[in-house]
């Protein structure tokens, strides 16, 4: 798809960079999580991971949509109770990783639990976005860059066949 020139996966990475957020900072989450399970990890391989899933088109309808709400949050353009609720990130809300369980699953189950983990410990720029600190609001963002990172761990970990030999 097109829009004015640009395709989706060129708005979605263009929104990305004017949240704060660069493909090298997905790389960093990546290999944050798979670091200790593949030996001699690269970032090369962990960015090669990130754009593959940034390829997706249902990734980038996800990051649209999520950085969307949170520019409609921060300008005050949302109608109430959910104005508040994006404006504090209220914990109960849940729809913002309901949002991001959408990149999670392009990978498989283990994304799921890259996810749990990463959302929790909240490594890298995850905790930047986190911070609740300025002007902007990240309510959907810091959960989407949290799965997409989950994804392209999951995708990484796939890559791996001498893991997943069994032997008797």
């Amino acid at each position: 798809m097109v829009i004015k020139g640009e395709t989706l996966e060129q708005k979605a990475r263009q929104l990305l960079k004017e949240r704060g957020v660069e493909v090298e900072d997905l790389a960093e989450l990546v290999m944050f999580l798979q670091k200790s399970y593949i030996d001699d990890l690269d970032l090369a391989a962990c960015l090669e991971n990130v754009n593959s899933v940034l390829s997706k088109r249902e990734v980038q309808n996800a990051i649209i949509t999520g950085i969307q709400l949170d520019i409609l949050a921060e300008k005050k353009q949302l109608l109430q109770p959910l104005q508040e609720i994006l404006e504090v990130d209220e914990g109960l809300y849940g729809i913002d990783e309901i949002l991001a369980l959408s990149i999670v699953n392009v990978y498989g189950s283990i994304g799921f639990t890259n996810y749990g983990y990463i959302d929790k410990v909240k490594p890298g720029i995850l905790a930047k976005l986190n911070s609740h600190e300025g002007p902007q609001v990240h309510t959907f963002l810091d959960d989407i860059v949290g799965a997409i990172a989950a994804a392209a761990a999951s995708r990484l970990a796939h890559s791996q066949p001498d893991k997943s030999d069994i032997t008797k």
